[in-house]
C-alpha cells in the first residue's frame, strides 16, 4: 500500500511540475536530463531562478560560453543563497574546463569566503589547485627541464611519496646546478632525517644543515633541526644553545620553544619552563606533546588544578587525532608551521 501512494505522490508531483515549465525544467536538471530541462526552462517565465538554472543546464550541456556571462550575473546579484552558490559553482567549472584558472581563483576566493564549509566549494578548490599544479609542472617540465627547480620539485614529491631516496638524490642534482640557493641544503638535510636516524644520515644532516645556515644565518629552523642531532649525540649543552639560537630568531616558533622548555624543566626551572609552554599552547591549542609538557611542569611546581587541567585537555585531543592531512603536510618539510 505504502508503494502505491508513494508512487501516486511522484505521479501527482510529475503532473503539476509539467503543468510549469520552470518547476519542470528544474525537475528534470536534477535528474541529469539536460535536454529536456533546456527546452522546459526556455518556455518558462523570466526571473532569477529561471535564469540561473537555465544558465546551469546551458553549463551541464556544454555550452559554458554561452552560460557563462549569466552564471556570473547570478553569482554577483542573485540573493537567494542557494541559487548563488550554484551559479558559483557552475562558473568555476566551466572556467577550469576551459583552463582559465586565473579566472576560476577568484570566483573559488568569494565561494569559500561564502560557504567556508561546504563540501562541494571545498571539493572544487582542491581540483583546482591540483589542475593548475599539474599543468604548470607539466609546463615547467618541458621548457626548463635542466632546472634545479625541476629537480627540486622532483625531489618535493618524492617526499610525499615516502620515497626519500629517491628525494636525496634529486636535492643533490639540484644543489650540484645551483649550491647556492636558499632552503635547498635544509631540505636535503630534512630528507636524510626522514630516510634514517642512523649516525651516518644525522652526520650528512648535520652537515646541509650548517650550509644552509652558512648561506642564511637567520635560518631558525635549520638551527633547531641542527640542536636535533645535537640532542640525539648526547650534547644537551651544545643542543640548548641552538634551540634558544632558534627561539631568539623565531618568537613564535613552538618546536624550538618547546625544546628550551624541557631544558628548563630538566634544570628544575620550573616556572620558566611554564611560561614558555603556555605560549606554545597559545600558538597551538592542538599541540599534544606541549600539553603533556605543561601538565608536568604544573604538577612539578605544585599547581595541582593546573596540571588536571591540562590533563583533562590532553584526553579530549588524544580522542581527535589531526589524520593524514596533517601527515602529508609535515611530509612537505614546511617549515615552522602554524596550527
Amino acid at each position: 500500500m505504502r508503494a502505491i501512494s508513494t508512487a501516486l505522490l511522484l505521479a501527482a508531483v510529475w503532473a503539476r511540475a509539467q503543468e510549469d515549465p520552470l518547476r519542470q525544467g528544474i525537475l528534470e536538471f536534477n535528474r541529469g536530463q539536460y535536454t529536456a530541462a533546456l527546452a522546459s526552462l526556455e518556455k518558462a517565465a523570466d526571473g532569477p531562478q529561471r535564469r540561473t538554472f537555465l544558465a546551469l543546464t546551458r553549463a551541464a550541456n556544454g555550452n559554458c560560453d554561452i552560460a557563462q556571462h549569466e552564471l556570473a550575473e547570478q553569482f554577483e546579484k542573485n540573493t537567494d543563497t542557494e541559487l548563488r552558490r550554484l551559479a558559483g559553482l557552475a562558473l568555476t567549472q566551466c572556467r577550469l574546463a576551459q583552463g582559465h584558472y586565473d579566472d576560476a581563483f577568484p570566483v573559488l576566493a568569494r565561494l569559500k569566503a561564502l560557504y567556508p564549509s561546504d563540501a562541494d566549494v571545498l571539493y572544487q578548490s582542491a581540483r583546482l589547485h591540483m589542475k593548475a599544479w599539474n599543468d604548470v609542472l607539466l609546463e615547467m617540465f618541458q621548457k626548463t627541464p635542466s632546472s634545479f627547480r625541476v629537480n627540486q620539485i622532483s625531489a618535493e614529491v618524492f617526499e610525499t611519496q615516502n620515497r626519500y631516496a629517491e628525494a636525496v638524490s634529486e636535492y643533490r642534482k639540484a644543489i650540484e646546478k645551483n649550491p647556492a640557493a636558499l632552503n635547498l641544503h635544509f631540505r636535503l638535510g630534512r630528507a636524510l632525517l626522514l630516510q634514517s636516524h642512523s649516525p651516518e644520515n644525522l652526520a650528512l644532516a648535520r652537515r646541509e644543515f650548517d650550509t644552509e645556515l652558512a648561506l642564511n644565518s637567520s635560518d631558525a629552523v635549520a638551527e633547531y633541526e641542527v640542536g636535533q642531532i645535537l640532542l640525539a649525540g648526547q650534547q644537551p649543552a651544545a643542543a640548548l644553545q641552538r634551540f634558544e639560537r632558534a627561539a631568539a630568531l623565531s618568537p613564535d616558533f613552538p618546536e624550538a620553544l618547546e625544546a628550551v622548555a624541557k631544558a628548563r624543566m630538566d634544570a628544575k626551572r620550573y616556572a620558566d619552563a611554564i611560561t614558555l609552554l603556555e605560549k606554545v599552547v597559545r600558538l597551538q591549542p592542538k599541540h599534544e606533546s606541549a600539553h603533556y609538557s605543561l601538565m608536568m611542569a604544573y604538577r612539578n611546581a605544585g599547581r595541582t588544578a593546573d596540571a588536571a587541567r591540562e590533563q583533562a585537555e590532553l584526553e579530549k585531543l588524544r580522542q581527535a587525532p589531526e589524520g593524514e592531512f596533517t601527515e602529508f603536510l609535515q611530509r612537505l618539510g614546511e617549515k615552522a608551521p602554524k596550527r
